[in-house]
This record gives structure tokens, C-alpha cells and sequence, in this order.
């Protein structure tokens, strides 16, 4: 039996894939295969359920230091373009969540702003918990809480402790981009390194703070450090047992350093579709995979509830990165559109918490 065929066994029969074999499945471009292995294991572990949460996302400031190729987010400091979001600002966002029936999550992301010390983060922090104190903190990627520890001389285990005792709950995963140095040295050279991003994580979950994961494709990455981005997410599951899900980013070009200097282009949906029913294959040990509907437009995140996704994320409300680099989605959805893409694709949707707790109306 060759690569291709020990390959295609694996997958179908829900084993372990190793980086060879996850090589050779790429490489064989069979999308109905990879659709029906994918969907089998999704419907292993969440049977018909496709969760969704009602979320409010805020981005705090746009002013970076890291200035990364890879970003059309950021702006520089005292660029005419940027914002930072004070305490009142803050108040008036909560205010407005306050109004979202059954609000389970606020999602909080920002820039790496050059003169923000770690207290004003701390307090955004308690700000959130004392409007909200029933929705669940989830606040800052690795490559914030790697920033945070370097302008507050604290070690990183520091830093998460007093964020969890200020309120927070959960860290989302972005940040990943790709797990491979070779790659961030270009895409993102100021930002946290491969084993500074896995430190954060391997910490946050020491501590019981529960984290998702993600990767960013379609740039400068060979397939090999893709699907090795994957595998070394799934090393430290087995470690840690600390990620709650995993979601997709194909890298959007557009308004990029990166982009426009190496003539990039957004991958097709067809690439999507494989990276998505890979990812839930390589990823047995993760109990989620969402489909980010904000980054690959709602048509193509229902599809992905036919390649293994389970989760469509949530409502959102607002958001800015991505839509920085040329997303063309709407940048908020209600509960009642969400239920009713689900629904047709024939499976039931499932409104949940941060932590994947069903909540009941």
C-alpha cells in the first residue's frame, strides 16, 4: 500500500494523520473525499449541532508598533486614521450590549499600541466584567499578552494571572498566523515568535484559562509549514487539553504591505473547503472548528458545515480588522439569519456560551 492509499484509509477510518500522510491528501485534491472524512468526525463529536453564540466584538485601537506586512489594520502613530478606544468609549459599546438578548461574550482584540501601559488594558478588563458580569472576557491573542509583558517587565505567567483575576475568561487564538519562523520573520517580524505564541497558550492553560487557535493562509507559507502549523497545534492539545476550538483565516491581500508588493491574491473556495476538511482531520483532538463567516463570507461558511465546521461563531456586531484588508461582509448578523443558514444545510443550530455550554432562551 502506498502514501496516497495508507492516507486515504487513515482519514476514512478517523486515525491519527501524520504530516506525510496529511502531504499526500493534499496533494491528491479530492475534495468529496476529504468532505465526507471531514464530516464524519465533525458528526462524531457534535452529532447534527452547529453552535453559534450572540458576541459583541471590540477593537480597542488600531495604533501599532509591530507594523506588520501582513496587517491592513494597523496604522502608525499620529497617522490621521487611527483611534483608540477610552474609557467612555468603552462604557458607550457596553451600553449598547447591554441591549443584545441573551449576550454571552465580549471579544476583545486590538493593536499593539506604543504608549498604553499594561493598567489600561487590566481595566478595560474590569470595565467589561463589572457592565457585563455575566458575559464571558475574552480578551487579547498571544501576540498582545507577549506585548503586555514586555512593556511591564512581568513574566508572561504574570500577566495572565492578573488579567484572570481582573475578569478574564478566555483568550481567542489569533496571532498564529503561521507557527514557523521563516514565515513570521516576513510577515510579521515585530510580533511574538512561534514558541512565545505556544508559551502564552501552554501558560493561559495551565492556569484554566480556556483558548481557541487559529491559522492564517494563503501568503508566503509552503504547504509543508501549513499543515506542520496544524500538527504542532495538535502537540500542545495533547499536552495542555486547554483549546476549545480552531478557526480558519485565508489571508486577505488587499491594503497589505505584503500583498501589494509580492501581487498576492485571495485563495479560492475550493482551497478553503481543503484546508478546512484537513484541518478537522489533522485536528482530532479539538472538539471545534469554526467557520468564520466574517472571513469567508456566510455562502462559503455554510458550505464549510459540510467539510467539518461546527460552529459559525457568533453575531459580532462590529469589527475592524479584517474588514481593513477588503472583506466585503456585513459586519454584524442577527440570531434569527444565523439559525436559518443552518438550518439549511440540515443541521440544527445551537446557541451556545464562550465554553460551548448550551444556553437556553
Amino acid at each position: 500500500m502506498d502514501i496516497m492509499q495508507r492516507a486515504r484509509a487513515k482519514a476514512e477510518a478517523g486515525e491519527r494523520l501524520t504530516l506525510a500522510d496529511a502531504l499526500a491528501l493534499y496533494e491528491d485534491n479530492d475534495l468529496l473525499f476529504l468532505a465526507k472524512c471531514a464530516r464524519r468526525m465533525k458528526e462524531a463529536k457534535s452529532g447534527k449541532k452547529v453552535f453559534y453564540t450572540v458576541n459583541r466584538h471590540i477593537n480597542l485601537t488600531n495604533i501599532c508598533s509591530a507594523n506588520c506586512p501582513l496587517c491592513a489594520f494597523q496604522v502608525k502613530d499620529g497617522d490621521k486614521r487611527g483611534f483608540v478606544l477610552e474609557t467612555d468609549d468603552v462604557a458607550k459599546i457596553l451600553d449598547s450590549a447591554k441591549e443584545l438578548k441573551n449576550l454571552s461574550e465580549i471579544h476583545i482584540v486590538s493593536a499593539l499600541h506604543p504608549d498604553k501601559d499594561f493598567d489600561y488594558y487590566k481595566n478595560i478588563v474590569r470595565q467589561v466584567r463589572v457592565a457585563l458580569p455575566e458575559a464571558d472576557v475574552k480578551a487579547f491573542t498571544p501576540v498582545e499578552i507577549v506585548n503586555f509583558a514586555k512593556i511591564s517587565g512581568k513574566s508572561i505567567l504574570e500577566v495572565l494571572t492578573e488579567l484572570k483575576e481582573a475578569g478574564l475568561d478566555s483568550l481567542p487564538g489569533g496571532g498564529a498566523e503561521i507557527l514557523s519562523d521563516r514565515v513570521r520573520e516576513i510577515i510579521c517580524p515585530k510580533k511574538a515568535t512561534t514558541n512565545e505564541w505556544l508559551e502564552v497558550m501552554r501558560t493561559a492553560h495551565k492556569l484554566g484559562i480556556r483558548t481557541n487557535a487559529s491559522i492564517m493562509y494563503g501568503h508566503v507559507e509552503t504547504i509543508e509549514e501549513r499543515l506542520q502549523h496544524l500538527i504542532t497545534l495538535r502537540d500542545l492539545q495533547d499536552e495542555t487539553h486547554g483549546f476549545q476550538a480552531f478557526m480558519l483565516f485565508p489571508f486577505h491581500p488587499e491594503h497589505t504591505e505584503l500583498g501589494e508588493e509580492r501581487g498576492l491574491k485571495r485563495v479560492g473556495s475550493w482551497e478553503d473547503m481543503k484546508m478546512l476538511a484537513l484541518s478537522r482531520l489533522i485536528l482530532d483532538n479539538f472538539d471545534h472548528i469554526k467557520a468564520f463567516w466574517i472571513m469567508l463570507t456566510m455562502p462559503i461558511a455554510q458550505l464549510a458545515l459540510g467539510f467539518g465546521a461546527d460552529d459559525l461563531d457568533g453575531t459580532i456586531g462590529e469589527e475592524k480588522i479584517i474588514h481593513a484588508a477588503g472583506a466585503k461582509t456585513n459586519t454584524g448578523i442577527t440570531r434569527t439569519d444565523l439559525e436559518k443558514f443552518i438550518r439549511e444545510t440540515g443541521y440544527e443550530p445551537v446557541q451556545r456560551d464562550t465554553f460551548y455550554r448550551e444556553v437556553q432562551e
